[in-house]
């Protein structure tokens, strides 16, 4: 039994039951039966259909987005962005799929040489809660273009979410089968695995869970992408646009009430700067709005969970006894937890060293570019990293010295459709989005024709 929890409020939403093995073989059976006709679809056709998804999105924005708000918890304008952004990724792969996927011919001394992008099979999607239609949107958009069908294994506490998901595919005319929604615990997720229908596992979690899957599509030989967890730094140097530089770590740390992977987490800044940049910092969050998620000026809403708030609450106050200074902040009452501001943070603190997964920003300070760069890497996480700086040559300088899987230069880390999304080290491995991502799941097949 699961059940949807408005984190605001405390209400209970609905009631889930997962559905049974019997049930589940039965979907799994449907997916695979699915895919021997979507295969064979024309890309062109697919892309009808992909299209028509998008334009739900829009028309139906302020429906989902407050599906979104209430069951997660996120504030409804930036619930409304991510419907937009949802649109915004199947109009991408509609228009530029067919491309993507188009034979590439290569010269040898057959007559005829050429490779071929093929459909894998069924591909299940275990999915988080923290963007419960962005994170499912961006891996069925390239994977169902591709002509795959799709598996969702939803979080639990956005069930809700997942049903109308399924809905919106099938409502698009998708076929049955091609999408769908499992209702399933961790225990059943293995034999979905074990299934040979199914072919491959997209997963993005934490970097416990991806390596437990992972571990599994080991077992039964499954393609993988995992997309885990981060501790983005921003390195702010003393010729950097300082205005824009603290604007932009707000939004990057504080949007999403600070649940994203890809946040800023560690703000690096140079001892000649600390101080003014520090005091522009913290006057713009104590203005943050915080409140009623369903409030159009909320830009800090509550935790999707009250044990996820517990659980930073002891990183920042294990940091604390450990040195840091509390700048601002500090205050949790069940799942709000309040626009949080560490300094002095060192490398040995758990802000430091571990990924904080909601509203706390943790600041320290470098001398040179080579301190920034140390404690830049000195991070088991590699997903991105922001570098402020007006200087080019420096650019180029750390762009090859930074391990990361992103670098954004005088911008905040995001993800598009047209750039290619992923990580290294404990951030997971493979790509989604752009050409990449629809072809982490495609057999890639040479044709050799003398």
């Amino acid at each position: 039994m699961s059940t949807s929890i408005n984190p605001y409020t405390g209400e209970a939403l609905c009631h889930f039951t997962a559905i049974t093995d019997e049930t589940l073989y039965q979907k799994v059976a449907d997916s695979g039966q699915a895919f021997k006709a979507w295969r064979l679809q024309k890309t062109e056709e697919r892309a009808v259909l992909l299209r028509r998804v998008g334009e739900k999105l829009r028309s139906g924005k302020h429906h989902y987005a407050r599906t979104i708000t209430v069951e997660m918890g996120k504030p409804i304008t930036q619930a409304l962005a991510e419907v937009e952004k949802c649109a915004w990724v199947c109009d991408y792969y509609a228009a530029n799929a067919a491309r993507f996927l188009e034979d590439r011919t290569e010269s040898t001394e057959a007559a005829r040489s050429y490779v071929r992008f093929e459909p894998l099979g069924p591909v299940l999607a275990i999915m988080p809660w923290n963007y419960p239609f962005w994170q499912v949107i961006r891996f069925a958009a390239p994977s169902l273009s591709a002509g795959n069908t799709c598996l969702l294994k939803h979080a639990p506490n956005v069930w809700q979410c997942a049903g109308e998901l399924q809905q919106l595919f099938e409502e698009s005319g998708y076929p049955p089968g091609v999408f769908q929604t499992l209702y399933i615990g961790e225990p059943q997720v293995e034999g979905v695995l074990a299934d040979p229908r199914v072919r491959a596992l997209t997963l993005t979690g934490s970097t416990r869970a991806g390596a437990a899957v992972a571990a599994l599509c080991g077992k039964y030989l499954k393609k993988t992408v995992l997309e885990l967890g981060g501790s983005n730094a921003m390195i702010v140097f003393p010729d950097a646009d300082l205005d824009k530089a603290v604007e932009t770590c707000i939004e990057s740390r504080f949007q999403n009430t600070g649940q994203s992977c890809i946040a800023t987490k560690r703000l690096l800044l140079h001892q000649s700067i600390s101080a003014e940049f520090t005091d522009k910092l913290l006057k713009q969050v104590r203005a943050l709005k915080a409140g009623d998620p369903m409030d159009p000026e909320t830009y800090i809403g509550v935790m999707a969970r009250e044990d996820l708030a517990g659980q930073l609450e002891a990183q920042m106050k294990n940091s604390l006894d450990m040195g840091a200074v509390l700048a601002c902040g500090g205050k949790r009452e069940g799942t709000f937890f309040e626009p949080t501001i560490l300094l002095g943070v060192t490398e040995s603190m758990p802000v430091f060293r571990e990924e904080t997964f909601g509203p706390l920003l943790a600041v320290s300070t470098f001398e040179d570019e080579g301190a920034a760069l140390r404690l830049a890497g000195k991070s088991r996480f590699g997903l991105g990293v922001s570098l402020f700086t007006r200087d080019p040559a420096r650019v180029q300088r750390m762009i090859p010295l930074l391990e990361e899987g992103a670098v954004f230069v005088n911008s905040m880390v995001k993800s598009d459709p047209r750039l290619p999304f992923g990580g290294v080290k404990d951030s997971g491995y493979g790509r989604e989005l752009s050409v990449e991502g629809i072809r982490e799941f495609v057999n890639v097949k040479t044709v050799y024709i003398p």
